[in-house]
């Protein structure tokens, strides 16, 4: 059976903004090229050798409606809510938090051996998971599978599945994909995805290749892509790379926002912000 593999619908370069208390990051998607790619609402990558780009971290907010999938590359992250959970994101971790009715969360982001990086990911939730109690899945790097490929190819599986490897996230809402990929100069990955999957790919070292039947479409370090219909990708590295690549079923619903809230209706917005000003959160 032929495949139909997947191209480029979309490139672009993320915009250099900050949040929080002043934490500079580049923002892919939510940016105004890419406002969402459902059901993906946001993706920042954040890193720094300057402590002064980040020192001041993300002091308590609130989040309702949507889900963050924080994936440390380099250095720590402190957090800390208002439910009485707190714990240290380590490299190579991954928490995925489902803030569900209502959250007050902080993060502070810590250097180690002179380097902090990483990826925070905004996942939607679907309508009637909105106002769910929140819930967090959290894992170590040595929690996290890695699979290295007859071909060379390294994968760290974080959600979803490669061969008989399976990531330790699970939302059946989404269905989500999130692997991290190493590839050398001159090895390929391929993987299959369900048709109906909305997937991106973001390289933040070296250089990719989609190989689109005999035509070979390149994506540069710090471009994202997201991929046209189809049944399976294949990559090929012009140098030693890295990337993630991230599919998710999209959930077809309105989307109604307001910083970090993410409901379905303007009324459930104007709800979301009455119940954190009443300390219901």
């Amino acid at each position: 059976m032929n495949r139909q593999y997947r191209g480029i619908q979309q490139k672009i370069r993320g915009t250099a903004t900050s949040d929080g208390a002043g934490v500079r990051l580049t923002r892919v998607i939510g940016s105004q090229a890419m406002p969402m790619l459902d059901p993906f609402l946001m993706l920042d990558e954040f890193g720094s050798e300057k402590p002064g780009d980040y020192i001041g971290g993300f002091p308590s907010h609130p989040h309702r409606g949507f889900e963050t999938v924080t994936y440390m590359l380099d250095g720590r992250m402190r957090h800390k809510d208002n439910h009485g959970n707190e714990g240290l994101l380590t490299p190579g971790s991954v928490q995925w938090m489902s803030a569900g009715r209502g959250i007050v969360h902080s993060e502070m982001p810590e250097q180690e051996q002179g380097l902090m990086r990483g990826f925070q990911l905004w996942v939607n939730l679907p309508a009637k998971e909105k106002m769910s109690e929140p819930k967090y899945q959290e894992f170590n790097a040595g929690q996290i599978p890695q699979v290295t490929l007859p071909d060379g190819a390294k994968i760290k599986v974080i959600a979803g599945q490669v061969g008989d490897v399976i990531g330790p996230v699970v939302q059946p809402a989404t269905n989500p994909l999130y692997l991290d990929v190493l590839l050398a100069a001159g090895q390929s990955f391929e993987h299959g995805l369900p048709s109906e999957q909305n997937a991106f790919v973001y390289v933040y070292e070296g250089e990719l290749a989609l190989v689109v039947n005999d035509e070979k479409l390149l994506v540069k370090t710090r471009e994202l892509v997201s991929l046209t219909k189809g049944d399976a990708v294949r990559f090929e590295a012009h140098a030693e790379t890295r990337f993630i690549f991230v599919a998710g079923n999209p959930l077809n619903e309105p989307v109604a926002r307001y910083g970090p809230f993410v409901m379905n209706t303007q009324a459930e917005i104007h709800q979301a912000i009455q119940d954190f000003q009443a300390g219901k959160f």
